[in-house]
């Protein structure tokens, strides 16, 4: 059998529970990076979040006597998927320097919808239905009334808004070479191994590349945001969906991946004190239904 054709489950009251525990976490995450922005810049905080991470994950794969070196033909595959995944997180730090947390969220969870695409494409277990169609047309619609807002209101934002939309093919990218490759079968902790490695090493050079001042201040709130942001985002919560892709249907898995997007606009704005336009609201439930639409069970 094939890797492309490997059987996943439907999601089950497991994978719901994990999924809305996930979109918590990842809702908040850009809201510590900017918090921590002023000690250590951000491009340079996604690489030492992921280095963080990388010492955590190869630590209890040892005391897990779990193997992440042998041979299994995930290389070349493992390879790519860590260079989209950089890239992915290249785009999003950067781009946070010049759009909001609760901006950039929205932009990235167009990802479930460009996934479901790829997916349609090249795994006949997860065709479209005429429904997820008219979801990803929600998405798209959501996407471009964001882009009118900040054209409306703050063209500053465009930079970080348009990195963001990149982000999340980029994101899509690699869930699709996770599931049609060598990787759709090889540990959990291994696929996570190739992409926040390639993170921890290309990030810290693209920061110095991009003229970054790197570390500048640690203070209490940076030391608190980078443990949030390596141990329980990259490490944890990453860990955590990598198990749930080898064994879930992918489009079927992110079916509450709709709350991030309204997780991370609540943070932004509670904690940030990001504006909130009745545009972007607008932006954010047309994102939402279409991401809804595209993961629910279909007939």
């Amino acid at each position: 059998m094939s890797y492309a054709s490997a059987i996943r489950k439907p999601v089950d009251a497991t994978a719901v529970a994990t999924m809305v525990l996930l979109c918590l976490i990842w809702g908040f995450g850009h809201v510590a990076a900017k918090l921590a922005a002023p000690g250590i810049s951000l491009v340079m905080q996604g690489g030492l979040r992921c280095f963080i991470a990388l010492v955590l994950l190869v630590g209890w794969a040892r005391l897990r006597e779990t193997p992440l070196f042998e041979h299994d033909g995930s290389l070349w595959p493992g390879l790519l998927a860590g260079a989209l995944f950089a890239a992915e997180f290249l785009f999003i730090f950067a781009g946070l320097n010049h759009t909001g947390a609760s901006r950039m969220v929205v932009f990235i969870y167009l990802t479930p919808c460009l996934t479901a695409l790829g997916l349609h494409a090249l795994v006949p277990s997860e065709r479209l239905e005429p429904s997820k169609w008219a979801g990803i047309a929600l998405a798209f619609g959501g996407i471009a009334l964001a882009f009118w807002d900040g054209f409306a209101s703050d063209r500053s934002s465009l930079l970080g808004d348009a990195f963001g939309v990149i982000a999340a093919a980029l994101w899509a990218g690699t869930t699709v070479v996770m599931r049609t490759t060598k990787l759709s079968v090889v540990r959990p902790a291994k696929t996570l191994l190739y992409q926040i490695g390639a993170c921890a090493l290309m990030l810290p050079i693209a920061s110095v590349l991009l003229g970054e001042p790197g570390v500048v201040e640690l203070t209490p709130l940076v030391w608190s945001s980078l443990f949030y942001q390596g141990v329980v985002v990259t490490f944890a919560s990453y860990l955590a969906w990598v198990w749930l892709l080898t064994r879930y249907m992918a489009t079927r898995l992110s079916v509450l991946t709709f709350l991030t997007p309204l997780f991370g606009v609540m943070a932004g704005v509670l904690v940030l004190h990001e504006p909130m336009r009745p545009a972007f609201v607008g932006a954010v439930l047309l994102v939402g239904a279409g991401i809804y639409l595209v993961n629910r069970p279909g007939r």
